[in-house]
């Protein structure tokens, strides 16, 4: 284990959280908010701390597998450790364990809160939780890598570990530059949505707080009503704009080296927005009596279609009371996700497509033994070794989520919101149904009970594995 290697990567992780916190201290100079102080302070705090440990870059900086699941696993952790201090030491999240679920919730992406009245915040506290699903959605290592070469092409690591998806490759030979051009088409895309939002006449601290949580695909409202007080158009600009960034980043590299044919050829994309459409039409259609209008039941049911299945958590109305048929169809694109390289959480339609084409090929199998069938996906048969990492995933995933259904019901609260707040966390969505629906929040849990729904957020940023390895103890064995 090269420890020296993961210790100056945390230092370089501090020193980015440091600078990162400019943007609330900003925004508290604009509104005179003594709150700002804080996020001075801590990010102080982070500069220097990150500096001591950065500041000799190790003689051997060669890292494996094991390395770089370990430092993106402690990165997440220091990450947030920090990040919810200035909640903490201000006191407008007075209790330390509802401050780090509040930004774990944030730098995953997830959207839930335990938080029953958002406004109450200052403006900040507001801007950095909306600011953290920006840095969460990508990925604060990935940036680090944009601007850190690691020796020996060894950080691409990094990259698998903390991004979305079952296969991560590089875009370019090289990481550094991959890890670059995958934030240029996140910022452009960002800033994008900023500029439409502000033309329909939204403020522009709503404008951009509800871009950074589009763009992360987190959920963090900055209003009580979450969209539900914004107008029809930007309702929909910003499901667009969820959908957009539930599809993977590499059909956007394609589309800018001038491939769109290779573009519009993805299997996944395409998967991914027939279940959008698909759902979004059945969904209108049970609501068509919530709505006086058939085109507003279409206009709520394409949002909350859009912001469960990109894991984003925004609504425009209560859906859990919409029917039965309507919510079990949310619940269902909860576990889905969005694309494979994407910001959005989820299990990936990648996963499941070739999930299901797995079981075709066994039960043809059965049908025909001495039948060969190759499992193909984009065009290219796929290696056994992703078929292995993908069964392993699925098997991790279930177990993970049993147990912490089993570990949050120990709190004695109704089946269906315990469900659902493991969906909703486990799967970064943000809201689930009935006590943590989209009217609700998570605060009616126990300490220990956040703990868990906690560790569910990171495992499911993190794609599992990391955080089962950080927690392994053949992980820290010298001889291992």
């Amino acid at each position: 284990m090269n420890i020296g290697m993961i210790i100056y990567f945390l230092g370089w992780v501090l020193k980015t959280e440091g600078l990162l916190m400019l943007l609330p201290c900003l925004i508290a100079v604009i509104y005179q908010e003594a709150s700002g102080l804080y996020f001075l302070g801590t990010g102080g705090f982070c500069v220097i701390a990150g500096w001591l440990m950065s500041r000799k870059k190790p003689e051997n900086t060669v890292f494996y597998a094991r390395e770089g699941f370990v430092s993106v696993a402690l990165s997440w952790i220091v990450l947030s450790f920090f990040g919810c201090m200035p909640f903490f030491l201000s006191g407008e999240i007075p209790r330390l364990e509802d401050a780090m679920f509040e930004i774990i919730s944030g730098f995953t992406t997830t959207g839930a809160s335990i938080l029953s009245d958002v406004e109450a915040l200052s403006k900040c506290m507001l801007m950095w939780r909306s600011f953290s699903h920006w840095i969460g959605g990508m990925g604060v290592l990935v940036f680090i890598l944009a601007v850190l070469p690691l020796a020996g092409g060894q950080n691409i690591h990094i990259m698998r570990a903390e991004s979305p998806g079952p296969s991560v490759g590089k875009l370019v030979p090289r990481v550094k530059l991959t890890a670059k051009i995958l934030y240029v088409i996140y910022f452009c895309m960002t800033v994008v949505q900023i500029l439409i939002l502000l033309a329909s006449g939204m403020h522009w601290f709503d404008a951009v707080a509800m871009s950074f949580g589009s763009a992360g695909t987190g959920g963090f409202g900055i209003l009580n009503s979450s969209c539900g007080s914004y107008t029809m158009f930007q309702q929909a600009v910003i499901a667009v704009f969820m959908t957009l960034f539930g599809i993977n980043f590499n059909v956007y590299y394609l589309f800018l080296i001038k491939r769109p044919k290779e573009a519009l050829r993805c299997e996944e994309m395409r998967a991914y927005l027939g279940i959008i459409l698909v759902s979004i039409l059945l969904i209108a259609w049970n609501i068509r009596g919530y709505f006086p209008t058939l085109l507003e039941a279409l206009h709520h049911s394409a949002f909350q279609v859009s912001s469960i299945i990109t894991t984003t958590g925004y609504s425009t109305t209560d859906f859990d009371l919409w029917p039965s048929f309507s919510k079990t169809i949310l619940v269902m694109l909860m576990f889905i996700g969005a694309c494979a390289g994407s910001t959005g959480g989820g299990i990936k339609v990648s996963r499941l497509v070739v999930a299901m084409r797995t079981v075709k090929k066994e039960l043809l199998s059965v049908i025909h033994p001495r039948s060969v069938k190759v499992i193909t996906f984009e065009g290219k048969p796929i290696e056994h070794t992703i078929l292995r990492s993908i069964n392993t995933f699925l098997v991790a995933y279930a177990v993970i989520f049993a147990l912490s259904v089993l570990f949050v019901s120990i709190d004695n609260l109704d089946p269906t919101t315990n469900f659902t707040a493991v969906a909703a966390t486990l799967n970064n969505i943000g809201p689930g149904l009935g006590i943590v629906g989209p009217v609700g929040n998570f605060g009616v849990y126990s300490p220990f009970a956040k703990i868990v729904l906690m560790f569910d957020m990171l495992a499911g940023r993190l794609e599992l594995i990391p955080m089962l390895v950080l927690f392994s103890p053949a992980t820290w064995r010298k001889n291992s």
